[in-house]
């Protein structure tokens, strides 16, 4: 489709379910130890081929026996016939004893209950080790029991899982030591402005340094996306279009920030649409109206606004589930948590607006400054409040709050 800039403003669940609709998962996979496979994305789904735990065992350190062994003794006290280390096989246990036992010991044939040892009496008596209950122990008391936890034969995770630690932690447990995942995507982030410098060089009247470079550089590497190409680009149509070319060769999606709009200077737009075509442009989202996607030699870019707010709001609510889902993820959006605000705001506004808040007791508090050029803002708040197109504000009201650290930031 064409974009021009007639058109009205893209609502912003219907951008990015056009988004979503252009992500394509690589085919393209490897072999990984998943001690080398953190944030890499399962390319077929796990399953067990062992019960989790493999047998009955103790959750803590105690006293196995058969709760019918004491019968209605006046004085509930058992010989002690095996002492079971965790890791060790048991014997079955003897009639009317108990087994001394410890948190994972294997539970032994015969005894089904566990008693835990502050609720017992050690004696020894001629060189004979005895146990004194000091509770009724009421049978299956404290015992694991096999297969509660994973099941041969279950999936354990999904194809299209980002492993985490806790995934690790599981994949380990049902003895998996390799997995099959997709490779990481390849991104070229480009930077447009002549009046950007890089840190650590001199400001001349005019110039800012350049942010929104290490800005994306530091998601994308949250991501585990691969940087091949990561530059600062001319503000000519020639510079930009020989930009984009060199990009398309190198990655399998470009991003780019500022030079998206409609001025002299912004040449993003032009060069793609000269080079490829442009699918959307202009939503109706604050900060970051300008936002644009499209294909250049057939890969997909990801054109962001060149505001610094913008750039981290666009990225986080549409161009990373985007880049997810490239990468092979199943569940691509951010998780949302509904608070109270703790401001009021009348003026209501045309675009979905995506607030950058602090929580303090449970209610959102405005930073202290939301202006698009602002980008201090995102350090000491601590998610987005989203404010939906045409809505006014009023202390109290519940309204999404999406944190941070469910966008990468």
């Amino acid at each position: 489709m064409s974009c021009d800039a007639r058109q009205s403003l893209m609502p912003v669940k219907e951008a990015l379910a056009a988004l979503l609709a252009n992500a394509k998962p690589s085919a393209d996979v490897e072999w990984l130890a998943i001690e080398d496979a953190l944030g890499r994305v399962l390319a077929e789904d796990q399953l067990s081929v062992v019960d989790v735990p493999p047998q009955d065992n103790s959750a803590m350190d105690g006293y196995a026996l058969n709760t019918a062994a004491l019968g209605d003794k006046s004085v509930k006290r058992l010989r002690v016939s095996q002492r079971i280390p965790a890791g060790t096989a048991p014997q079955m246990l003897q009639p009317q004893t108990a087994a001394r036992l410890f948190t994972g010991s294997e539970i032994p044939l015969g005894a089904d209950a566990v008693v835990m040892q502050e609720n017992t009496v050690a004696v020894d008596e001629g060189g004979e080790q005895w146990v004194e209950f000091l509770e009724v122990p009421v049978a299956g008391n404290n015992i694991r029991r096999r297969g509660q936890d994973v099941r041969a034969g279950q999936v354990v995770m999904p194809v299209g899982t980002r492993l985490q630690a806790s995934h690790l932690g599981v994949l380990a447990s049902v003895g998996i030591a390799r997995v099959q995942v997709y490779r990481p995507i390849k991104v070229a982030v480009l930077a447009t402005g002549d009046e950007l410098v890089m840190p650590g060089n001199p400001l001349k009247p005019g110039q800012i340094y350049n942010s929104n470079l290490f800005t994306l550089r530091g998601l994308l590497q949250g991501l585990g996306c691969e940087i091949v190409m990561s530059s600062m680009v001319e503000d000519t149509r020639e510079g930009t279009i020989a930009a984009l070319q060199q990009a398309s060769e190198r990655a399998d999606c470009i991003i780019t920030s500022g030079g998206v709009s409609v001025g002299e200077e912004d040449h993003v737009k032009a060069a793609v649409e000269s080079q490829g075509e442009l699918k959307l442009w202009k939503l109706a989202i604050k900060p970051g109206k300008p936002m644009a996607f499209g294909y250049v030699n057939g890969k997909p870019l990801l054109g962001l606004p060149g505001n610094p707010s913008a750039v981290l709001v666009t990225f986080c609510i549409l161009a990373r589930p985007f880049l997810l889902k490239s990468m092979g993820v199943a569940s691509v959006l951010p998780q949302q948590l509904f608070v109270e605000a703790g401001f009021s705001r009348t003026r209501a506004i045309s675009r979905q607006e995506y607030l950058r808040v602090e929580l303090v007791a449970g209610r959102a508090v405005l930073g202290h400054s939301q202006s698009s050029g602002v980008l201090s803002s995102a350090v000491t708040a601590t998610g987005y409040l989203v404010v939906p197109a045409g809505a006014v504000v009023n202390e109290g009201d519940r309204l999404p709050f999406i944190p941070f650290s469910e966008v990468g930031i």
